[in-house]
């Protein structure tokens, strides 16, 4: 395994961001780590790339232990954290020769470096302007090639993709499978089941630090139903019947907004949405419920992680000592 880790645990006062977390990564693959903010993810990436001691566990990066070699691993890997870490009153192409020369590639290669990277994430027309006048989705594309400069094997990517355009993402989805293609291990950590979906080899599931599932994107999906009812009721008044109905025909709890009184439901197996539907709808009808609007779709992240965990992936822990610190 190139990434592995074991039994890792870590502390912020009362709280624990890690819990016992064991990981492993095999060489040229993708590993999705998914999980709601305060799960731990940002906190095992700092762990495995020597920016934080564990309170106790191990790990090892290349066959490197994390702990006793921690410059021998920096040597090794390429990081992308969540917030582009690059000096803004530098130029795009003085950010990445920059690092080059960190990494001591020297000055001739450094620059070459530069102007490969600046062309791949379609920075070449930016290249020589401030890091300053960038857009976020630039400066992010900036610090992911920033983390490609020395060409790493391992590369630790920590939300990557937050507050990307859609046009953006694709083009970094599409850098990093190249990357796996020559080679590169990948830990990706996200809260976007599409990007796992379309990278990843194998996801876990990360919940208060611990692992909680792991399997691929239709291993996970599986696990809350093959599709998802939706529906929206005429009034406040029908959303109780339309829940007791939808309990009937679905599996597990019933989702309600009382705002938009839209409800949904998880239904077994990916062949009797459709199915399930129509005996919804015939109940429905029978009680007098107007129903506005219906659909039949695929589960999504929240659906996983609403019956994973009970609550949704985007859901912030508000007052949690480990807002500031992992995500």
């Amino acid at each position: 395994m190139t990434i592995r880790a074991s039994a890792l645990v870590r502390t912020y006062g009362s709280v624990k961001a890690l819990d016992g977390l064991d990981l492993e990564v095999a060489e040229g693959t993708v590993l999705g780590l998914l999980g709601p903010n305060g799960a731990g993810k940002t906190t095992t990436v700092r762990v495995l790339t020597t920016l934080l001691k564990p309170d106790s566990g191990s790990a090892e990066v290349a066959g490197v232990d994390v702990l006793r070699q921690p410059g021998r691993v920096r040597e090794l890997i390429g990081v992308s954290g969540q917030y582009a870490a690059v000096d803004e009153y530098l130029t795009g192409r003085e950010n990445l020769e920059l690092v080059g020369n960190l990494y001591h590639l020297g000055r001739r290669r450094a620059r070459e470096r530069a102007g490969e990277l600046l062309a791949q994430f379609r920075l070449e027309d930016a290249g020589d302007r401030p890091v300053k006048t960038y857009s976020g989705g630039m400066r992010r594309r900036l610090d992911l090639a920033g983390a490609l400069v020395a060409r790493p094997k391992v590369l630790f990517l920590d939300e990557p993709t937050t507050g990307l355009d859609p046009r953006s993402r694709n083009d970094m989805w599409q850098v990093i499978a190249e990357l796996v293609a020559d080679g590169a291990t990948v830990l990706l950590t996200t809260q976007y089941l599409e990007e796992a979906d379309r990278l990843a080899d194998l996801i876990v599931v990360v919940d208060q630090g611990r692992v909680i599932a792991r399997g691929t994107a239709d291993e996970l999906k599986a696990q809350v139903g093959g599709e998802v009812i939706e529906l929206v009721v005429g009034s406040a008044d029908q959303v109780p019947v339309a829940t007791e109905v939808l309990e009937r025909v679905g599996r597990g709890a019933v989702t309600t907004d009382p705002h938009t009184r839209k409800l949904s439901v998880s239904v077994e197996g990916s062949s009797t949405g459709a199915a399930a539907l129509v005996e919804a709808l015939t109940a429905l009808g029978e009680r007098q419920v107007d129903v506005l609007d219906v659909a039949v779709r695929r589960p999504t992240l929240d659906d996983v992680f609403l019956t994973l965990t009970g609550h949704v992936a985007e859901e912030s822990r508000a007052g949690s000592p480990q807002k500031e610190v992992v995500a």
